[in-house]
């Protein structure tokens, strides 16, 4: 099975504040724009093999679910996907930043942030969620793919948030999510993943991080 992760749109928010489960609307005009992200997922998807999706699965933030609609709508603008399934699951949320959520970084205190970089997965100085329990729901989303229904489709395309992103590149390629929290994603952009179901080994890195720029 193939996955296509794809960051939702820009949402309207100024840069610099604190949101997860905060549930924002997108900037208008969409940025990037929906057939944009198409165009680019769609290239990438290509190029390294893996099919047309058989359905969405989004995260149901509006921003998430928003982007995801009109995906759905250039999908068949562009390719003739018409009726293309969309499914939203709350697995797929952000993490839930508690009181620090609207708030701008810099006017979070110090002492949270120190205890938060001090503890990454366990931390939850806001009062939220901590990272732990968020990657485990996002954990249990992506292991319900190995249900029959859901083995059986070739390809799914995943809009959500670049925390819970992040949090599956780990959970499929095995890796620490230290690490992957790292990893660049820009609005819009789209991550190739493919599970070799009893290959004995992770799932494997397509793309990362390809841009409708």
């Amino acid at each position: 099975m193939d996955l296509v992760l794809i960051r939702h749109a820009h949402p309207a928010v100024d840069d610099g504040v604190c949101y997860g489960r905060l549930d924002l609307p997108l900037m208008e005009p969409m940025s990037p724009a929906a057939d944009a992200i198409v165009r680019a997922a769609s290239a990438a998807a290509s190029a390294n093999g893996v099919p047309a999706p058989a359905r969405i699965v989004c995260s149901p933030a509006q921003r998430a679910h928003v982007t995801a609609q009109r995906i759905v709508q250039a999908c068949a603008a562009q390719a003739g996907r018409e009726g293309l399934a969309l499914d939203a699951d709350a697995r797929l949320h952000e993490l839930d930043f508690g009181a620090w959520e609207g708030q701008r970084w810099d006017a979070v205190p110090r002492a949270g942030l120190d205890q938060w970089a001090a503890d990454l997965m366990d931390a939850r100085p806001h009062g939220g969620e901590s990272a732990r329990t968020a990657y485990a729901r996002v954990a249990e989303w992506a292991d319900s793919l190995q249900a029959p229904a859901a083995a059986a489709e070739r390809c799914l395309w995943v809009v959500g948030h670049a925390g819970p992103m992040r949090m599956l590149a780990a959970h499929w390629l095995g890796l620490p999510l230290s690490v992957t929290l790292e990893w660049q994603l820009g609005w819009g952009a789209s991550c190739g993943i493919r599970l070799d179901r009893g290959a004995g080994r992770p799932g494997r890195l397509l793309w990362w991080n390809r841009t409708a720029g």
